[in-house]
């Protein structure tokens, strides 16, 4: 649609949209002194427009072309958030650097606005100084403290972070300081259903008694150092309590996503070697009960400890051997209100074992050490600025690294956690981000879509929101205004990473302007290379587009995998850079003239579906054998137009094309019914296309890179 300029748009037009003559006279005149004072077209006008002029209430149409009106001539990346000099001094970060910033960057340092590109840069080129004074700044205590920050000349490329050091994450989660009390809110929830009753807190002291008390039961089981314990139920005051004691209690989470089918239950608990595992009997959304610990028992698990749903008891009888949650905590209810000691291990040790696809039809699983979590919270610290006082809220799962993320970045930054306990997708949610007066919400693309569409947010008030942050899939422009207007134009700040690698490689700053869908930093400690010809790096600082690699120092990364070779799935291959091995990422990614980065999907065959991460192998496996015609699948992920997560789209090659074909409705019902059986239930095809054949390498690999060229071109020359 082609906007008009600001000063050309009339009162008509303002009415046009569905608002009254007497408010579109005064937007008018307030859009006039608006223009009158900052120009037509400036970053600055914009910004006035989205502080003083716009509101929730109005029409999101109008929305859109003030902001479309004011950039029309703009080009890429118009920012449309912009920091304010006088909050960003009060920022983590901003306070930091007022304090040492000349200290850290010398007489080239200005204010933290001017500054903070650089102080970025000396992150990675300063580590023992900018972890150092993190990790103090985050209060992270060590029983024996590190010998260095990093120690490069390791066996991996990657080196060894905190080499000497002895810790547990968990238990500075639980950790008093001068700035912390047992009073302390540490968890706010609402169980769906219940969104006209008060809000439910934890404390910080009720939340180290009932850590204590599941760490004592597990002590009791004989488990030894090291075991490998998995959890998969929803996300809640319980699985949270869990995860922190069995990591308080030197044990490693093994984490399962509740939406997952026994199959892939039984694959992680395999791979894993869980020698148990934590559930709940049912999942309850609104009106609905769905099994979860059947599922468990589906997938031949090991002793599961089971939460019961309903007060009445459980849907089925536990199988021999396992045991209800209250007959686990009955094991030691004399030791309720005593401290847990907890087990501190070297950095080295693994605290989580977590799983990611890759393109071999089996799932990676990435240990996450005692250093990940930190990584997580200092993440949070710099990026969010997650502090006291914060409330944060972000809708996911233990099974997905964000679970443990929100965990770690709420907690070691003694902020509160916000968990619903239902459908993000409601007004219900939409009430409970009021209520607890959440700070900092975090999102995946699909769940704005759904509320943008649905209009449930509306009537609600979010202006206690500080920052919104996005990760999991490609982000929209319209439909990420749409968000920001909710919380009268708060930023968001996008958030790109990895399982492998416990945050973000590239992400935003409330220290730097913000554009809508794109990255305007790389995360702190974090160098990103974009692949040119001959896979050599393109000058940090000069547009273009291609394969991303990453420096290979990242802190809390990973340095192992359980069930593949680290080195063959990371480095193997890559260019060097300075007599460094860079690391694989796979994401091809632009930098743009403004210097900000925009993700342009997978370079591999592993797609990003509704913010899941899934080879086109796993796909392919069931798709193969859900009729008997078909000869071979391929699944590719195909980007609409206009940006937005990919669309699963399923070629399909029939053993005799000259036969009748089966309709490709009724097969696009019967792809989608067996992957949300057999592998996820959020999994959706959107279209299948019928080929003669495949195309292949010499090798006679499947070449769904170009399949994906095809369709994508398809898709637009039908629009």
């Amino acid at each position: 649609m082609d906007y008009k300029a600001l000063d050309s748009i009339t009162v008509v037009d303002i009415e046009a949209l569905g608002i009254g003559s007497e408010v579109a006279e005064k937007l008018h005149g307030r859009l006039g002194e608006i223009i009158r004072s900052y120009g037509n077209d400036t970053p600055q006008t914009w910004h006035h427009i989205s502080k003083h002029l716009l509101s929730p209430d109005l029409p999101f149409s109008f929305h859109q072309m003030m902001y479309y009106g004011c950039y029309r001539n703009f080009g890429p990346d118009p920012p449309a958030w912009i920091p304010e000099p006088e909050n960003a001094v009060f920022t983590n970060v901003g306070k930091l650097l007022e304090r040492r910033g000349k200290k850290f960057l010398g007489s080239s340092y200005r204010d933290p606005l001017s500054s903070f590109s650089s102080f970025q840069e000396f992150s990675v080129s300063s580590p023992e100084v900018y972890w150092s004074t993190v990790l103090d700044e985050m209060k992270i205590t060590f029983s024996k403290p590190h010998n260095c920050i990093l120690q490069r000349q390791f066996s991996s490329p990657g080196g060894q972070w905190l080499p000497g050091a002895v810790f547990n994450p968990a238990k500075d989660c639980l950790s008093l300081n001068e700035n912390r009390s047992l009073d302390d809110v540490a968890i706010i929830w609402r169980d769906e259903g219940c969104d006209d009753l008060p809000l439910k807190r934890l404390t910080l002291g009720e939340l180290r008694a009932e850590v204590w008390l599941v760490a004592h039961a597990l002590n009791s089981m004989g488990f030894e150092k090291g075991t490998a314990i998995a959890i998969d139920m929803p996300m809640n005051v319980n699985a949270v309590v869990i995860y922190l004691a069995i990591v308080l209690a030197g044990l490693v989470v093994v984490s399962i996503a509740d939406s997952f089918a026994a199959r892939e239950i039984s694959t992680r608990l395999d791979i894993s070697k869980a020698k148990a595992i934590f559930t709940q009997d049912l999942i309850i959304r609104g009106d609905k009960s769905i099994p979860l610990y059947s599922r468990v028992v589906d997938a031949q698990s090991p002793l599961a400890i089971v939460i019961p749903t309903n007060s009445t008891g459980f849907s089925m009888k536990l199988r021999d051997g396992d045991i209800s949650w209250h007959a686990f905590l009955d094991r030691v209810k004399d030791l309720k209100g005593v401290e847990f000691a907890a087990v501190e291990q070297s950095a080295e040790s693994f605290t989580n074992i977590l799983f990611s696809s890759g393109t071999t039809g089996e799932p990676k699983a990435i240990p996450w050490t005692l250093v990940t979590p930190l990584k997580a919270a200092a993440d949070a610290w710099c990026h969010m600025d997650i502090h006291k006082g914060d409330v944060v809220a972000w809708p996911t799962n233990l099974g997905w690294m964000m679970g443990p993320w929100l965990v770690y970045a709420s907690l070691l930054n003694r902020a509160s956690m916000a968990l619903y306990n239902g459908s993000p997708l409601s007004s219900g949610f939409a009430k409970f981000v009021q209520d607890a007066k959440t700070t900092m919400l975090g999102v995946i693309p699909s769940i704005v879509r759904s509320w943008k569409s649905t209009n449930c947010t509306s009537g609600y008030d979010w202006s206690s929101i500080r920052c919104f942050a996005s990760t999991g899939e490609a982000s929209s422009v319209d439909e990420y205004l749409w968000l920001m207007g909710r919380a009268c134009y708060k930023p968001v700040i996008e958030y790109c990473g990895g399982t492998e690698i416990g945050g973000a490689f590239v992400t935003g700053s409330l220290l730097q302007a913000q554009a809508l869908a794109a990255f305007s930093t790389p995360a702190m400690g974090c160098s990103l290379f974009i692949l040119g010809d001959e896979d050599s790096p393109i000058p940090q600082n000069m547009p273009g587009i291609g394969e991303l690699a990453l420096g290979p120092y990242m802190f809390g990364a990973s340095s192992s995998l359980l069930n593949a070779d680290h080195y063959d799935i990371y480095f193997k291959g890559m260019p060097r850079w300075n007599g460094m091995v860079l690391r694989r990422h796979g994401d091809l990614f632009e930098h743009s003239p403004r210097g900000y980065y925009r993700a342009h999907g997978r370079a591999d065959d592993t797609m990003n579906l509704g913010g899941i991460k899934v080879s086109s192998v796993e796909i392919e496996r069931i798709c193969n054998i859900v009729n008997t015609s078909i000869l071979e699948t391929a699944a590719i992920g195909v980007p609409p137009q206009g940006g937005g997560p990919e669309r699963l789209v399923i070629a399909v090659v029939f053993r005799n094309p000259d036969e009748s074909k089966p309709d490709l409705d009724k097969l696009k019902q019967s792809f989608n019914s067996a992957l949300q059986k057999n592998l996820n239930p959020l999994f959706r095809v959107h279209r299948v296309v019928p080929y003669p054949s495949l195309p292949r390498t010499a090798s006679n690999k499947v070449m769904r890179r170009i399949l994906r060229q095809q369709l994508t071109l398809e898709h637009k020359t039908k629009l």
